[in-house]
């Protein structure tokens, strides 16, 4: 049964790159002067997140051989990201919009690609 899972975990890895996507997509529609744009990247920080969580407990589930520690700083780096899209969503919900807090998330989310594509460990 667990041999199954290979479908599943890359829907969720596909799932999670469109996550980035829409965090990358909303930043650009702010920056474009969109005014929904906060919407999408809110939505799509927390799905990332989510996301992320769920493809780690399907990892455990077929291989124990994660790497806790790459891991970790992802969970933290998204949790920055999400953490920046809520704060800059309140922020514009009140009438003052956070640019530089929109560009943050964008940045860790970014940053959490570099994670997961450099850090690299030598079996």
């Amino acid at each position: 049964m667990v041999a199954d899972m290979g479908p599943v975990i890359g829907i969720f890895v596909v799932l999670h790159f469109l996550g980035m996507a829409a965090i990358l997509g909303g930043w650009l529609a702010l920056r474009l002067g969109a005014t929904k744009g906060i919407t999408v990247l809110v939505w799509a920080a927390r799905a990332q997140l989510l996301i992320g969580l769920a493809l780690v407990a399907l990892l455990e589930i077929v291989s124990a051989d994660l790497n806790m520690a790459k891991i970790a700083v992802k969970l933290v780096v998204a949790l920055a990201a999400v953490a920046c899209a809520e704060i800059a969503n309140v922020r514009q919900g009140k009438g003052t919009p956070a640019p530089r807090l929109v560009d943050l998330a964008a940045v860790f989310a970014v940053l959490n690609v570099l994670v997961a594509v450099m850090w690299r460990t030598e079996s």
